[in-house]
């Protein structure tokens, strides 16, 4: 095989491991009427997807590579990160006029809170996958059938973040288009992330760099998890469901990586 067509199927293999993102994202289509035990169980799996896939492949991986101090420094770095770009997208209300609030207002300001958290998950999800589209990229472009491999492992488990992205996001604007859709960005960033490091970042790019990238990726899932996902579940009620939620989350992405 040439290096056009080497270079056309690690394309391929990566588009494919992101469109798996779309089947999660399939799923608002079959819910006919929403109810709060699926919304508080979607935010809590999305909870337990990014936080296992943080703790026990991103930041693990890095350690691997670079080493616990630099990984461990990336580690915060992202979470600093994320936190200033948190500090400048105004919060919808305050915590004291949420609670004084009743009624229609208050559903209005949930279904804020809700969308605000949903599009930063699909942020995480997506700068998630850009790293991951680079590094299966990479291995198919090197060995077809190691890429295969991995493109196959990597669609398993992109279909739970699939799930992630929409289902917060269905339940916030009641928009089942709207929900595949920016599903559908935060998958294809991943063939984004092949092409980007293609073209640009292939004669700086290191393992120590993607190690370090990953951890910083880590960082950022856990604060969005802590901060926006696992509060805004719990303000539905239904604690028993959310807790069910992560745990679920994390088997499912347990499982999956198992499999890789």
């Amino acid at each position: 095989m040439d290096a056009s067509a080497n270079i056309k199927m690690a394309l391929l293999l990566t588009t494919i491991a992101g469109s798996a993102t779309l089947i999660g994202a399939a799923i608002a289509y079959f819910i006919k009427k929403p109810r709060l035990s699926y919304l508080t169980f979607s935010l809590g799996f999305s909870a337990g997807v990014m936080i296992y896939i943080s703790f026990m492949e991103l930041l693990t991986g890095a350690i691997d590579v670079i080493g616990q101090p630099f990984a461990v420094l990336a580690f915060f770095i992202g979470m600093f990160f994320i936190g200033i770009i948190d500090f400048f997208i105004p919060e919808a209300e305050n915590p004291d006029h949420f609670n004084n609030l009743k009624g229609p207002h208050k559903k209005t300001l949930l279904d804020k809170k809700l969308l605000r958290a949903s599009m930063m998950t699909a942020l995480a999800i997506g700068i998630h996958n850009f790293p991951e589209g680079l590094a299966t990229f990479g291995a198919a472009l090197t060995d077809t059938k190691l890429g295969i491999f991995i493109a196959i492992a990597i669609a398993i488990h992109n279909i739970p973040e699939g799930i992630s992205v929409s289902m917060p996001i269905f339940y916030a604007t009641g928009n089942k288009n709207k929900a595949f859709f920016f599903s559908a960005i935060s998958g294809m960033s991943e063939p984004l992330g092949a092409l980007v490091g293609y073209v640009i970042l292939r004669p700086f790019l290191s393992p120590n760099l993607l190690a370090a990238l990953l951890a910083f990726v880590a960082g950022i899932m856990i604060y969005i998890s802590v901060d926006e996902l696992l509060p805004m579940a719990h303000r539905y009620g239904h604690s028993h469901i959310v807790i069910t939620g992560i745990i679920s989350g994390m088997i499912i992405m347990a499982v999956s990586l198992i499999m890789l």
